[in-house]
């Protein structure tokens, strides 16, 4: 039996909520059990200096985590005059997944960035901010279309992502904190509503595992992710 009492393929309780900043051109506080992230969208009429004159727009990100998000206060990392790695790794993985599903020529030069910050985090962080800033994102870009600035969604496809492991010998979905510190391997999966891998990053924290394994860590995954895009599209009030 899992801590929580889920079934080996169940996802934790999963919440969607927009609208949630006035300011921003897109918000989500999406919840994933006890983690909740806000996502929020913000559109600039400029982009990076290496796209300049391209014809191409932009969508990056940025992540964080508020200095009680856990169990015990951590420093704000501008007070330490410095982001760490793991704070950068997190925030390049939720640029390059949102941009694998988004054409930037529909964009024109303009950028959009997604600032992904954790209130609670209890577990799968990344992988929920990645699933909310889609969110966020599709709600700037509705916007965009909405005042006649893009001439169509630059979408391909839809993002989102999970997290499984193994433990205790099981193949499980969406591992909380107290499964994800104790789990043998764990693993990220980044996956389009249409069956695409955008990225995978997986860790044996003790001894390797199999391929057979990290197909059911796959499986299970796949499973997570088509809950997640339902949602979505239920969020953003698109067609199933």
């Amino acid at each position: 039996m899992r801590p929580s009492g889920r079934r080996d393929d169940e996802m934790r309780p999963v919440s969607l909520e927009i609208g949630v900043n006035k300011h921003a051109e897109g918000s989500c506080l999406v919840g994933f059990g006890d983690t909740r992230v806000l996502c929020t969208a913000s559109v600039e009429e400029r982009v990076p200096p290496f796209l300049r004159n391209s014809g191409r727009g932009w969508v990056t990100a940025e992540y964080g985590m508020l200095p009680r998000s856990t169990g015990s206060r951590s420093d704000r990392e501008a007070a330490r005059g410095r982001q760490g790695g793991r704070t950068q790794e997190i925030q390049r993985l939720i640029g390059r997944s949102l941009r694998a599903v988004t054409n930037m020529s529909i964009l024109g030069e303009r950028q959009i960035i997604l600032d992904c910050d954790v209130i609670q985090a209890d577990g799968g962080t990344r992988t929920a901010a990645i699933s909310g800033a889609y969110v966020a994102l599709h709600l700037a870009v509705e916007k965009l279309l909405q005042n006649g600035q893009i001439a169509a969604l630059p979408f391909t496809d839809q993002v989102a992502a999970v997290s499984c492991g193994l433990v205790e010998g099981e193949a499980v979905l969406d591992l909380d904190y107290a499964e994800d510190s104790t789990a043998e391997a764990d693993a990220n999966f980044v996956l389009t509503r249409n069956g695409g891998i955008v990225e995978i990053q997986g860790t044996a924290e003790r001894t390797p595992f199999s391929q057979a394994q990290l197909m059911s860590l796959l499986k299970l995954a796949r499973h997570g992710v088509a809950e997640l895009t339902a949602l979505q599209r239920k969020t953003l009030k698109l067609e199933p």
